[in-house]
């Protein structure tokens, strides 16, 4: 699976970052991000997986989009 964070759509609650700091970070200025390390990469690890699923099904905005 991919993440795919839509920066337009955050309110930058943070939730995400908290629930899921492997992926999700806190950059500099203010803004949420994914990673570098998990942009455009297949995601394999089933409890990173369900992490990055509970952060996207906690997002207040609906942000956060898995794709495959």
């Amino acid at each position: 699976m991919k993440v795919v964070l839509d920066k337009e759509k955050c309110t930058i609650c943070f939730s995400c970052v908290a629930i899921c700091p492997e992926v999700f970070e806190g950059k500099d200025d203010g803004t949420v991000d994914v990673k570098d390390e998990y942009k455009d990469v297949d995601i394999t690890d089933p409890e990173l997986q369900e992490k990055v699923r509970e952060a996207a099904s906690a997002c207040p905005s609906g942000a956060i989009s898995i794709e495959g």
